[in-house]
């Protein structure tokens, strides 16, 4: 049942995000298998080769990393277990570049640009900063460059202390509507129990779940927590990341990173690792919120040509099919889009504000670049952003 699950996730899958946390690419000391002394160049030689692997399978692909404070103890010479928040914020503003120097040295061999994106949950939260984060991740993936994301950790203390990468990851995976999460970890996947207890101190044996539909209380207990220095959040951060992406119908996919054949086993459909996914329905969940949950700041009134492509043909909405605009609605409000007889027709998410808006409506991509220049959307709402009721 697991295999024919997998091979249906695979199907048309065009959009991958992977993250990868520290331990994965941690170089270790010997003798102290929780304390890390920087990068390990082979391991991001591998998960290298690991994304190019997946591009080379016509999949688009998103890195979301760890590893920036990781990599500034080793270059301040920081090794001992704990740090306080102030030396954890230095080690990251002078590991992230570091880090990505790394990466962008091992991709070239590849013939692939990387490219840096540091977010922070405010900028998730605010749709305007949203909306900006998911045009230049599309704009980089049309370029055929690697976007590398992190969390922002030289000023962000609250993310320092959680960790939360795996959570930013699932957002991320949203944000950009891809098919797949996969969070290469340092253990084979979600266990049947605490995989910290040894061997014959319990009756149960330790087995890795190949599948879970639904994240109930047993499973978030199952995920416990973590005892290493080298990564905060453990498989907790995991579980619950990859119950954000079923919320919007998404599959996260947990597995060993250390794996060096990893996505052939993936892509052959092989019953590795913990599958989280509940369906395709849960899809749904994702409609709503924009439409009902989001409140409307402001109403579009289309034409009948627009209202068709919209309706019958999944299009996005152009500034040549407005012909009215009420509100004073922000770029990244949501508003309704209603026909020439006063029907709403679809709600979405804005890529102008009403003031812009109204200097635009019923003119043609040509005049608005006019307008604008170069930096401007040709969509009024993206059809990835807009939905019809």
């Amino acid at each position: 049942m697991t295999i024919g699950v997998r091979r249906e996730i695979l199907k048309g899958l065009k959009r991958v995000v992977i993250k990868v946390g520290s331990s994965i690419i941690a170089k270790r000391i010997k003798g102290k298998p929780g304390v890390a002394n920087g990068l390990n160049i082979n391991g991001i030689s591998l998960l290298a080769q690991t994304v190019l692997q997946i591009i080379d399978r016509g999949c688009e692909v998103v890195l979301v990393s760890s590893g920036a404070i990781m990599a500034g103890r080793e270059r301040l010479d920081l090794h001992r277990a704990e740090l306080s928040i102030p030396e954890k914020q230095a080690c990251a503003a002078i590991g992230q570049s570091y880090l990505m120097h790394t990466y962008e040295k091992q991709f070239e061999k590849y013939g692939f640009k990387v490219a840096q994106i540091l977010l922070s949950h405010d900028d998730l939260e605010n749709r305007k900063r949203f909306l900006n984060a998911k045009h230049t991740l599309e704009a980089l993936l049309e370029h055929r460059v690697v976007p590398i994301i992190n969390e922002n950790d030289s000023v962000t203390v609250d993310e320092i202390k959680i960790g939360d990468n795996d959570t930013l990851s699932a957002t991320v995976t949203c944000l950009i509507n891809a098919q797949l999460l996969i969070i290469l970890s340092d253990v084979d996947g979600l266990c049947s129990r605490d995989p910290s207890i040894k061997k014959g101190q319990l009756d149960d044996p330790l087995e890795v779940i190949e599948h879970v539909n639904s994240i109930t209380d047993k499973i978030e207990k199952l995920a416990g927590g973590t005892n290493s220095s080298i990564t905060v959040g453990g498989m907790h951060t995991k579980v619950l990341a990859a119950k954000q992406t079923m919320s919007f119908g998404i599959p996260t996919l947990i597995v060993n990173g250390f794996d060096s054949n990893i996505s052939d086993k993936i892509f052959e459909s092989e019953s590795i690792g913990t599958l989280f996914w509940a369906g395709h329905d849960k899809i749904k969940k994702r409609k709503h919120w924009i439409a009902y949950t989001l409140k409307p700041s402001g109403k579009i009134t289309v034409d009948l040509g627009a209202g068709k492509a919209i309706l019958a043909r999944g299009k996005s909405l152009l500034p040549t099919g407005v012909i009215k605009v009420e509100g004073k609605f922000e770029f990244g409000n949501t508003v309704r889009v209603v026909d020439e007889t006063g029907t709403e027709i679809a709600r979405g998410l804005v890529n102008y504000n009403f003031r812009d808006l109204k200097r635009i409506m019923g003119m043609k991509t040509g005049a608005v670049r006019k307008i604008f220049g170069e930096n401007f959307y040709k969509e009024v709402i993206h059809r990835d952003d807009l939905i019809v009721l």
